[in-house]
């Protein structure tokens, strides 16, 4: 059941962020979860890992995806959920009522999630408690759109970065699919450690993969039919 949060906070929030509560993890030193703009966020000592509609990274993007080309009732896969965002805004902003499925390392989100996000949202969802690897290499199931976003703090973890895993991706696709990547690119060395992803990793997997530049992230695409 989705713990009540007074309406008053919610406005008050507007002026200034208010405390929900903090956590730790064995994944997370440090979580704290926050009302800011009338939004649920959540970020770690380095990093937003949530923030409901105002998650640029992802909000910016789908403004740009082209929805026509998945199916009306499409199956997402999230690998790093966080608490829901995505969902979130696809639901109450982009009025998609896809299937979710998501996988999370960090029992403590989840349980965040359980409490303050899903009740809140009516699309069909699954919440896996896992490693996003290991799920990609026994799952035999098949998505429409898979989201990448796999971060602890601001660090993506190396094996998500590398062939093996990537290679696993196709598979996983079901005809028409596409996968969406969140890399960070807020400096010069970023900025380069994406191109050399992008180029020389992603693309020979996917040889129609494209790219967004939103803020500081780069969102790659393995289609660039999907964006407008």
């Amino acid at each position: 059941m989705s713990d009540s949060i007074p309406r008053w906070k919610y406005w008050l929030s507007y002026l200034y962020d208010i405390h929900i509560e903090s956590r730790e993890s064995e994944i997370n030193d440090f979580l704290n979860l926050v009302l800011s703009k009338g939004r649920l966020q959540l970020y770690t000592e380095n990093a937003i890992y949530s923030f409901e509609d105002l998650y640029d990274n992802f909000f910016s993007t789908f403004k740009q995806f082209n929805f026509d080309l998945l199916p009306k009732e499409a199956e997402v896969l999230i690998l790093g959920y966080g608490m829901g965002s995505i969902p979130v805004m696809l639901e109450k902003k982009f009025h998609r009522k896809y299937n979710f499925t998501g996988i999370e390392l960090d029992e403590e989100i989840i349980d965040l999630a359980n409490r303050y996000i899903i009740p809140k949202l009516s699309s069909p969802h699954q919440i896996i408690f896992g490693d996003a690897q290991n799920f990609i290499q026994i799952t035999e199931e098949k998505y429409d759109l898979i989201i990448i976003d796999l971060f602890i703090n601001d660090i993506i973890p190396t094996q998500f970065e590398k062939k093996p895993f990537l290679e696993l991706l196709p598979d996983r696709l079901n005809e028409n699919g596409v996968i969406l990547f969140n890399r960070l690119a807020n400096d010069s060395f970023t900025k380069k450690q994406a191109k050399i992803f992008l180029s020389e990793i992603f693309k020979p997997i996917f040889n129609k993969a494209d790219r967004l530049i939103i803020d500081d992230n780069w969102i790659i695409f393995s289609d660039k039919r999907f964006i407008h």
